[in-house]
């Protein structure tokens, strides 16, 4: 079975090494790459991405397998969130390793670069349940990029809606200087504004820095009521700490990045609480309720962090256009993956594989109904989705509201 529990080790890893979460190697299992930053400023997302995409293994190898028995081992390649990093581990998973497909990355600014210098040369299916830049929706990717979470002009609308609700009128945004952190802070500044605010400054910051007290200091300056914080928990808890040491700010708004226990404990409750946040979040579902129970049952409570079950959705997606397609070969499984969750045909939530591989044996449409929401990519391999509105109280995450 796949590892658990095992992230301690894996965190003082400081290369793109591949790394191999499976039970001892079976004769013609099927490999598929991870692309998770197990280091650097993400890592704690990819600890628990991890989850999702093992636990979507684990429920296919106990439910008979690939193509007629055939295992799913799921390889990992550590992005260390940095560009040239995730690329060297994508090279590595595909062309060393072999790899059907891709899971990842997490990041936009890692993601475009795997996609556009070896998914899309390679030919290798890869499937993103974080990368959220609006950037991925027109990129030149021979159509093998896709994701299952929403990008972030979404986001960008909800927060920046919410927060002219809210009574706010004067704001400032710091944000991390890729294309994650570009395109969504353009969004919710270009709704903010629309709607009669003013983002009095709008301050990129680059990441892995000692200190961030003159980007805060610029941010402060013309008086705003809060900052719009656009951030990894990496380089974010930090400037937050720095930002209340220094006094330029001590109100924080949040985006998906900083949706962290991790941010809490460093920071302390009585910093944070009542501040706000977005998040891609799925409504409550009967698919939704099925991801939860698998996980609880294989690892404990489900924390409450974003994008675990996007990629549970992932991993399940690519093994689902695997079966369908009755073939490992990389361009078959990019031509089948739309036709798994098309909106149309016998309903597959997670967890249900056996059911799965019936109906496709049969010659029956399916249509898988994600744990993150609507799984039917369009022709850029997006899908729809919700934002979760969360906020910080007695020091925990709470989810207020979700808004479509």
């Amino acid at each position: 079975m796949f590892a658990r529990n095992q992230f301690g080790a894996l965190a003082a890893v400081a290369t793109a090494a591949v790394m191999v979460f499976s039970a001892p190697a079976i004769a013609q299992d099927i490999k598929v790459g991870a692309l998770m930053p197990l280091t650097g400023p993400l890592a704690q997302y990819g600890e628990s991405s991890v989850n999702g995409v093992n636990l979507a293994a684990i429920h296919i190898n106990a439910q008979g397998g690939l193509l007629g028995g055939r295992s799913m081992e799921i390889v990992i390649g550590d992005t260390q969130t940095d560009p040239q990093s995730g690329v060297a581990a994508a090279q590595q998973l595909v062309r060393v390793q072999g790899v059907v497909g891709l899971i990842g990355a997490l990041a936009s600014s890692v993601s475009i670069p795997v996609a556009t210098s070896v998914s899309a040369v390679d030919g290798v299916v890869q499937i993103t349940g974080a990368s959220t830049s609006p950037v991925i929706t027109g990129l030149a990717d021979n159509d093998f990029l896709f994701r299952t979470t929403p990008h972030d002009l979404v986001q960008g609308q909800v927060l920046g809606a919410l927060l002219r609700e809210r009574g706010y009128e004067r704001l400032a945004i710091l944000y991390v200087n890729d294309d994650y952190g570009k395109g969504l802070a353009e969004a919710i500044h270009e709704t903010f504004d629309a709607l009669g605010g003013v983002i009095t400054r709008q301050i990129p910051y680059e990441p892995s820095q000692a200190s961030y007290r003159g980007e805060l200091q610029a941010a402060a300056a013309g008086d705003p009521e809060a900052l719009i914080h656009v951030a990894f928990p990496g380089d974010g808890i930090p400037q937050i700490r720095q930002a209340l040491e220094e006094g330029f700010f001590d109100e924080f708004i949040f985006t998906d990045g900083m949706k962290s226990v991790e941010m809490i404990e460093n920071i302390g409750a009585q910093f944070l609480n009542g501040a706000i946040g977005t998040a891609p979040e799925s409504i409550a579902t009967a698919a939704g309720d099925a991801f939860r129970d698998g996980y609880e049952a294989e690892f404990g409570e489900v924390p409450p962090l974003p994008f675990i079950d996007n990629a549970y959705d992932a991993t399940f997606l690519l093994a689902l256009a695997i079966q369908k397609a009755g073939s490992t070969d990389r361009t078959a499984i990019r031509d089948a993956l739309r036709s798994v969750a098309g909106g149309g045909g016998t309903v597959i939530m997670p967890g249900e594989w056996e059911k799965a591989v019936a109906e496709i044996a049969a010659g029956r449409e399916i249509d898988y109904q994600g744990a993150a929401g609507s799984q039917d990519f369009d022709e850029n391999g997006d899908v729809p989705g919700t934002i979760g509105v969360w906020t910080i109280e007695n020091g925990e995450i709470k989810t207020l509201e979700i808004r479509g």
